[in-house]
């Protein structure tokens, strides 16, 4: 009977817990930690891009900029397709 009553004691308050987080809004820090991560989603796409598109323009001199431009567009469109599906995901 003890141990029932402990375990109800720790549900309650956890409830309490869980209730008390999500009436707090996040501090600065937070949302500072929350852009920091929606950027990186973003510009890691396309960097990655614009360094495999210059490598791939590199190997044959008629190309120019023709993989590097269209993988920094292909790394665009991926990287707003991370940052919504993450937000998505979060909210």
């Amino acid at each position: 009977m003890k141990q029932r009553d402990e375990f109800r004691n720790a549900v309650k308050r956890d409830n309490e817990r869980g209730k008390n987080g999500e009436r707090h809004k996040a501090g600065f820090l937070g949302l500072l930690f929350y852009g920091g991560i929606l950027g990186l989603l973003l510009v890691v796409p396309m960097v990655t891009g614009a360094f495999l598109g210059r490598w791939l323009d590199s190997l044959h001199e008629a190309y120019e900029t023709r993989w590097t431009v269209s993988l920094i567009i292909l790394g665009i469109a991926t990287g707003i397709w991370n940052v919504i599906w993450y937000i998505r995901r979060r909210l």
